[in-house]
């Protein structure tokens, strides 16, 4: 005989499914980590540690060598073009020594907001707010304590992600503020806060990244982001025990 818990499933999957739109925002940015050779590490470290990280920023964000605009150097010698292959200059965010790529809202900073809608259509109509702005660290948190730790609603993803850091790296980073996660997903009944999952990777810079978001075990597709650019940012560092 079926329970009371499982009749009650049932009456819902036969009402149909309910729709849901989840969004999270905060501030977070894009950034490309890129192994690179010594030449390079020993080329821009010390203007980056003597005058900063502007050089490097122009660097990487203006594509035609003939228009450089630098405040310290006079021009980037061969050994350390670490973004030209070939006789062409790749954009930061395709650097061709690339073994990491981090997009997305800082999860210390991320609010999320869920609403029910009408359909699973991209501009489905809005029926009514579930969750309005909260805090998602704070909102998991307690989720974690009401079920007294037994639903785990943070996973902290895999350290594989920079496995293949080498011992010289460039960092460059796009700081952003505004929606990084719109996506849409079906359920059977009522929103339940205890099926949510958020995917939180650290990355080489020691930030905390929601890279997605599943419900029920199901990833839920990111639909696309809404951000501002706020600055540009670049680092250098070793790995090199000397």
């Amino acid at each position: 005989m079926a329970t009371s818990e499982e009749k009650q499933e049932l009456v819902e999957t036969l009402k149909g499914p309910r729709y849901y739109r989840v969004r999270l925002w905060g501030y977070g940015g894009e950034a490309a980590y890129m192994n690179v050779n010594k030449e390079t590490y020993d080329f821009w470290k010390p203007i980056t540690e003597e005058h900063g990280d502007s050089d490097l920023v122009n660097y990487a964000v203006i594509d035609d060598p003939d228009v450089y605009e630098f405040d310290n150097i006079e021009t980037v010698p061969a050994e350390a073009d670490f973004l030209a292959e070939d006789e062409y200059k790749y954009p930061w965010y395709e650097g061709p020594g690339e073994f990491c790529h981090q997009n997305g809202v800082e999860f210390g900073s991320a609010r999320i907001s869920v609403e029910e809608v009408n359909s699973d259509d991209y501009m489905a109509d809005h029926i009514a707010d579930v969750i309005d702005g909260e805090d998602l660290n704070e909102l998991l948190d307690k989720v974690e304590e009401e079920s007294d730790f037994e639903i785990e609603p943070k996973d902290w993803g895999e350290a594989e992600l920079y496995s293949e850091e080498g011992e010289y790296v460039v960092q460059f980073y796009s700081s952003e503020k505004g929606t990084f996660f719109e996506g849409r997903f079906e359920t059977v009944g009522d929103f339940d806060i205890k099926k949510l999952k958020a995917v939180i990777n650290e990355y080489p810079n020691g930030e905390d990244i929601v890279d997605g978001l599943l419900y029920d075990g199901v990833d839920i597709e990111n639909d696309g982001a809404d951000t501002n650019g706020k600055g540009y940012s670049a680092s250098v560092w070793s790995n090199v025990n000397e």
